[in-house]
């Protein structure tokens, strides 16, 4: 008996630690967060057009595409595809993302197809891509929205974002939004 009231003690006071105080405790914590935890928004007109740090599938030819995605931007199931470089079925994959990338951009050598472009990042939710990954479509975004490459080129340039640590990136969501500003 002396047993079974010490573990309902210690149940109650674990469901009340983790059930009540660990959630209030991350939830103010949040409250000093950027936009009180609730996701960096980006808007246009008032109206909310995406997640600046969440990827976002862009597959029409007149906007820049980001990375692939091992949960095809699934923000609930972030993940990555968990296979190696040697797995055939990966392989098969990168191979027809190259296949496709080279289909709508035929002035590309394989050679010259950015890595980010057909590989997936770790969590699949990557909104960023490398300058190199917006430069090699500046030529097709700038035929299908009619614009001079130039044009297009200084936009792509304007958007890279340099970190104190780490690589030049630039966010596509954030690209495209100023894209179509773009008269």
């Amino acid at each position: 008996m002396k047993t079974i009231f010490s573990l309902i003690k210690l149940t109650a006071v674990t469901l009340i630690l983790f059930a009540v105080i660990y959630p209030l405790a991350i939830y103010g914590i949040a409250q000093m967060a950027p936009n009180q935890g609730k996701g960096e928004t980006l808007s246009v007109n008032g109206k909310v057009v995406g997640y600046q740090k969440i990827g976002q599938k862009f597959d029409k030819s007149n906007y820049f595409w980001g990375r692939p995605s091992a949960v095809d931007y699934n923000a609930a199931g972030s993940a990555g595809s968990n296979k190696g470089p040697s797995n055939a079925e990966y392989l098969a994959l990168v191979q027809k993302r190259i296949d496709t990338f080279l289909v709508v951009h035929p002035y590309l050598k394989k050679a010259e197809i950015p890595a980010d472009m057909v590989t997936a990042s770790g969590s699949g939710l990557d909104p960023n891509i490398s300058p190199q990954g917006a430069l090699v479509q500046v030529k097709r975004v700038a035929k299908e929205r009619n614009l001079a490459e130039a044009k297009v080129k200084a936009l792509v340039e304007s958007k890279i974002n340099t970190a104190v640590v780490g690589p030049e990136t630039v966010n596509v969501l954030e690209l495209n939004v100023a894209l179509d500003k773009l008269h």
